[in-house]
């Protein structure tokens, strides 16, 4: 798209991405991030396609270099009242909000647009396409994953530090014999049932 080259017509574009929709546990993470032509970060893409330590290499330069940054977050009980794609479309304004520059276009990672107050566009896997979209991949996806880490220290025997709340064989596992957590999404499938069976062992006994 010719938008994405120029940037004499449009010098303020933010790149707007998300991480955490499919987990069971956990916030949903959003970042945007308004890069410095005169100060280029080489290497950005799509987070999930880069090592952890390459993504912690430009998590510290995206902060550095971008002329602007900001993180936005829906807590779980947001994602339990509102639904996830809600919620998720409540941190992405909030990530353009707190940016200190006002951009004139957001590119957003997928194909639906929040409500913002400038000009958005959806791009269909643009942390692969769009280096403004990307550096947001990559703030958000470093933030949430630390963060998973740290809360796997807060409730041990879930596995959250490596499969960081999605719902792999050791989560289930985890979630069937362990219960529910004050972080996990009751609004999800799999944790709802696991709650309801919780329930009826109880019962039972």
């Amino acid at each position: 798209m010719d938008l994405f080259s120029s940037p004499e017509t449009l010098t303020l574009v933010c790149g707007v991405d998300e991480v955490g929709r499919g987990p069971l546990c956990g916030p949903v993470v959003t970042a945007a991030v308004i890069l410095d032509p005169e100060n280029p970060i080489d290497g950005l893409n799509d987070s999930k396609k880069l090592s952890e330590k390459k993504r912690d290499l430009l998590f510290d330069e995206i902060k550095a270099k971008a002329l602007s940054w900001s993180i936005g977050r829906a807590e779980v009980e947001e994602i339990d009242e509102l639904n996830i794609l809600h919620a998720t479309m409540l941190a992405m304004q909030r990530a353009v909000a707190g940016l200190s520059v006002k951009p004139e276009l957001a590119l957003i990672d997928g194909n639906r647009c929040p409500e913002l107050p400038c000009r958005a566009e959806a791009v269909i896997k643009g942390d692969g396409r769009v280096p403004e979209i990307g550096a947001a991949s990559i703030l958000a996806k470093v933030t949430r994953d630390r963060e998973m880490a740290e809360l796997e220290k807060m409730y041990p025997g879930y596995g959250m530090g490596g499969h960081k709340g999605y719902p792999t064989k050791v989560h289930m596992d985890a979630l069937k014999k362990l219960g529910a957590t004050p972080i996990h999404r009751r609004s999800f499938k799999p944790v709802r049932e696991a709650l309801e069976a919780s329930e009826a062992v109880q019962i039972s006994n």
